[in-house]
């Protein structure tokens, strides 16, 4: 697994195509767990690198000051789990937030995505301005539905949040598949 660092002056990195996988994946859950392992069936499948765009921090950590689920280095090594040929780690900021959606697209049109992976809730963008219709205009892009739990909630990084907060930890770590 190759690390590369992305910042609003250069994406790092040019492939002649992959299997893209974007998302913040704070905690890297069951739920992000499930989108990873698609992402990499679907690299297989098609014979190309399987990369994953990453945020560090996750956007919700510089604009709402959530909780930090997995500090970077933990993140990296819980991803390496599922296989990546890259981790493309935004050096996400103020000057990254600012960049806007057509910049985001031009950024991972470097990599030649015969597919993009993305949860349902997929914004990107300044104000997150880009939406999974905008992404599908220039790439194959395929939504991942929620991952539910036993009870048939949703698995998210914001319910776990929650779940720590309220010293629920073990409910947390189940949801999680690791331990924090």
């Amino acid at each position: 697994m190759r690390v590369c660092y992305d910042t609003p002056a250069q994406w790092p990195l040019r492939l002649d195509a992959s299997v893209l996988t974007i998302g913040a994946f704070d905690g890297v859950h069951r739920g992000h767990q499930a989108l990873l392992r698609q992402a990499q069936r679907r690299a297989w499948h098609h014979g190309v690198p399987f990369v994953i765009l990453t945020f560090d921090p996750p956007p919700r950590t510089l604009f709402e000051g959530a909780r930090l689920l997995t500090p970077l280095p933990e993140k990296l090594r819980r991803l390496s789990a599922f296989g990546p040929d890259y981790v493309v780690v935004a050096v996400f900021d103020r000057a990254y937030a600012a960049l806007s959606a057509y910049e985001f697209i031009k950024r991972i049109s470097w990599i030649n995505p015969v597919e993009i992976w993305v949860g349902k809730d997929f914004r990107f963008g300044r104000k997150r301005e880009g939406n999974i219709e905008l992404l599908s205009r220039y790439f194959n892009v395929q939504e991942f539905l929620k991952v539910r739990d036993h009870t048939g909630q949703i698995i998210s990084s914001s319910r776990i949040r929650s779940l720590l907060r309220q010293q629920q930890v073990e409910q947390a770590h189940a949801l999680m598949g690791w331990y924090l």
